[in-house]
């Protein structure tokens, strides 16, 4: 049991460090290039923008106590989701570990910036998704694990 904790919180803080160094070097090629805009493929740009609200920058407020309380429930949200990762087994545990881990690094930068840095801009000739960070490739993940635990693994049971 002791053996399996530690790889948890070994892949909690793997996912923790690999979303706050890639926010930290964004941040840093923004502070030395004023509006840096990166093209590393012909379909992937790093262009930062401060998102104050959640997901693809839903709900986004001017007012402190609007985005207070929408930093609060993303908070609940992710003590759900923790109590979640530790009542499940199996392949849903990892779903909900990878979820957990992607949210800390949001919630760290909602309490540290009063906002998300998101930087991976994803596109095809003009038409752009939603700018998303690391932390944000986790979570969809986890969710991804999550849909694929429920229909197929819990099906061919």
């Amino acid at each position: 049991m002791i053996k399996k904790n530690i790889i948890y919180f070994f892949i909690i803080l793997v996912i923790f460090l690999a979303d706050r160094i890639s926010k930290l070097w964004i941040i840093k090629i923004s502070n030395i290039n004023k509006y840096p805009d990166l093209a590393l493929l012909p379909f992937v740009n790093f262009n930062l923008i401060w998102n104050k609200g959640i997901a693809f920058g839903l709900f986004s407020f001017n007012q402190k106590s609007n985005y207070d309380l929408l930093t609060g429930l993303i908070i609940l949200v992710t003590l759900i989701v923790f109590w979640m990762t530790i009542k499940t087994r199996g392949f849903e545990k990892y779903g909900f570990l990878v979820i957990f881990s992607g949210s800390l690094g949001n919630i760290f930068d909602r309490v540290m910036y009063s906002s998300v840095p998101d930087f991976i801009d994803i596109h095809y000739k003009n038409f752009h998704w939603f700018i998303f960070n690391v932390a944000d490739i986790f979570i969809t993940l986890g969710v991804v694990i999550l849909i694929i635990n429920e229909l197929i693994l819990k099906n061919q049971k």
